[in-house]
């Protein structure tokens, strides 16, 4: 019963639906770690269950060999009684030829039961037979699966961690893109060029104020010009006279009335 109860689960996890299972769980590394470690399990135990049956069917061959030998065995000596009865019957001693046949006659009852024994031990030895060639390809599938799920196992860690190396990656990208407006950098950056703004401005406001002093400074060298020369007109002598512009030009008429 044992040995059914082995084999059935050897089918059962051998014809199991890895990648259904993995479907269907929420952790799917934790519950191939579980079946690999069950896997494991049964497989040494299977071992175990199977090593036993094959001893048990070696057992039923060397009974049945023994059985098969000591028929022929019997058989032979069966025969050497029946020819030593028929010599001591040629010999005219009956009663030794009586002896042997007797003899001869317990042989080949041993060798009836032998073999009787043996065809009896066939159909066991058959079915043992069948049995341990089911368990052995049983045991070659979980194998099999065992193999296809550390593989699986080994192939879905990688995954998740590769999958989960690239969420930080990601999860960092996103933290410093300086496209983001709510990233430090763009705050940083905005600053950086208010405060640019703010010195152009300045600038700006400076360069206007050096070219009103100029004009100031323009107007002061001109009216100190015209004083220059009023005073010299007064003290009667006659100044260098200077380039004239459009501005310096005034109506002529203003002069008639002097």
């Amino acid at each position: 019963m044992a040995k059914q109860s082995i084999f059935g689960r050897i089918a059962q996890l051998a014809k199991a639906n890895i990648n259904g299972l993995l479907d269907s769980a929420e952790d799917p590394q934790k519950m191939l770690d579980q079946m690999v470690r069950d896997y494991k399990a049964n497989i040494i135990e299977a071992e175990s269950a199977v090593a036993q049956t094959i001893g048990n069917l070696r057992m039923l061959e060397d009974d049945y060999n023994e059985d098969v030998k000591a028929a022929s065995d019997w058989g032979n000596k069966a025969l050497a009684a029946s020819r030593k009865a028929d010599e001591f019957r040629a010999a005219g001693n009956a009663a030794d030829a009586q002896k042997f046949d007797n003899l001869a006659k317990v042989a080949l009852q041993r060798q009836i039961t032998s073999e009787n024994e043996a065809r009896t031990a066939q159909p066991t030895i058959a079915a043992q037979t069948d049995v341990v060639d089911k368990l052995k390809t049983g045991l070659q599938q979980m194998n099999g699966k065992l193999t296809e799920l550390a593989n699986k196992r080994n192939e879905l860690v990688a995954r998740a961690k590769t999958a989960e190396a690239q969420t930080q990656v990601n999860d960092a990208l996103k933290s410093i893109d300086i496209m983001d407006p709510t990233s430090e950098v763009s705050r940083f950056e905005q600053k950086i060029r208010r405060e640019e703004a703010k010195v152009r401005g300045q600038n700006e406001l400076a360069a206007s104020s050096l070219d009103a002093q100029f004009n100031s400074l323009e107007d002061l060298g001109e009216q100190t010009e015209v004083e220059a020369r009023l005073a010299a007109l007064k003290a009667g002598s006659t100044p260098a006279p200077a380039a004239i512009t459009a501005a310096d030009t005034v109506d002529e008429s203003e002069f008639d009335s002097l």
